[in-house]
């Protein structure tokens, strides 16, 4: 089975419940599985061939927590090109405002662009639809890892 990193960005602790959530669904499945909140590239590159989930919400224009924001500028100055990771995102927003889950489309793009293989789509769950995220989101990683 697969080692999981999840890495998570999170303000009000909503994408934290969600990966906390989400831990257990992929342990069932037998996978080694780390949760990390404010990690640091070294946490990040321990998966470089293995696979990463980013939880992450969005604030102010469409921007990353601090608690994942550090991260992303690190992977992003200093990895470059990233082939063996594999990945998955779960985005969570509110479509009320214009950069609808924006954290986690830059992730992904960011991701695309280093050469990563995404598994799946990105799940962009809207805070106006779903406000117990980890309704959509439970299925959404139990199907997510039947692919790893």
């Amino acid at each position: 089975m697969a080692q999981i990193g999840i890495f998570v960005g999170t303000v009000y602790g909503n994408a934290l419940l969600v990966a906390e959530e989400a831990k257990p669904i992929l342990q069932a499945q037998g996978h080694e599985v780390a949760l990390f909140e404010d990690a640091v590239l070294n946490d990040w590159q321990q998966y470089s061939d293995h696979v990463v989930l980013v939880v992450t919400s969005t604030t102010g224009q469409g921007d990353l927590p601090d608690s994942i924001a550090g991260l992303y500028h690190d992977i992003k100055d200093k990895l470059g090109y990233q082939p063996r990771l594999r990945y998955g995102v779960i985005a969570l927003g509110d479509s009320s405002y214009a950069h609808f889950c924006g954290a986690g489309k830059k992730v992904d793009a960011l991701l695309q662009e280093q050469g990563a293989t995404r598994i799946g789509e990105v799940l962009t769950v809207d805070a106006t639809e779903d406000p117990e995220p980890e309704s959509v989101t439970s299925p959404w990683v139990a199907a997510w890892a039947q692919h790893l």
